[in-house]
């Protein structure tokens, strides 16, 4: 199979709301890109489902909204795949992407150089370096 958009790991929990349910579920982000992403679930959630997402990178909460296009066990838990139909909800998640990998790299350089950078700092830095080679590139004006 292959991939319309890069997969970006992102080891990070997340909130799951399924439209079709009144609760919520703390979950554990597998992967995101462009078109979607992917989590454990400790839930089977049904195809087509309508899922609102809650995660917290860096100092923001995004929410955004997706679909249930599989769902599959996986030992003790499921995979859950979200699709995102409109475009917006798919802007947002690209701009997730970039903050995962400035957070990334912002974590690199306090490991490998025992440079503390704050998020803007780091995002600074990461877009001189690496934005241009990004999948799709970046387009910032500035950063806030």
């Amino acid at each position: 199979m292959v991939r319309k958009y890069i997969r970006h790991p992102a080891d990070v929990p997340i909130e799951v709301i399924a439209e079709q349910k009144t609760d919520s579920s703390k979950e554990q982000l597998l992967d995101i890109s462009y078109g979607g992403l992917c989590f454990d679930s400790q839930t089977r959630l049904e195809k087509d489902f309508r899922v609102q997402i809650r995660l917290k990178v860096a100092d923001a909460v995004f929410e955004v909204r997706g679909q249930v296009v599989w769902c599959r066990r996986k030992a003790d838990h499921f995979e859950v795949g979200i699709t995102f139909g409109a475009e917006d909800e798919a802007n947002r998640v690209r701009m997730l992407e970039q903050i995962f990998q400035i957070e990334k790299y912002r974590h690199q350089v306090l490991k490998t150089e025992g440079r503390q950078l704050s998020s803007q700092e780091a995002a600074f830095e990461w877009i001189k370096k690496y934005a241009a080679s990004f999948p799709g590139g970046m387009r910032f004006s500035s950063m806030p």
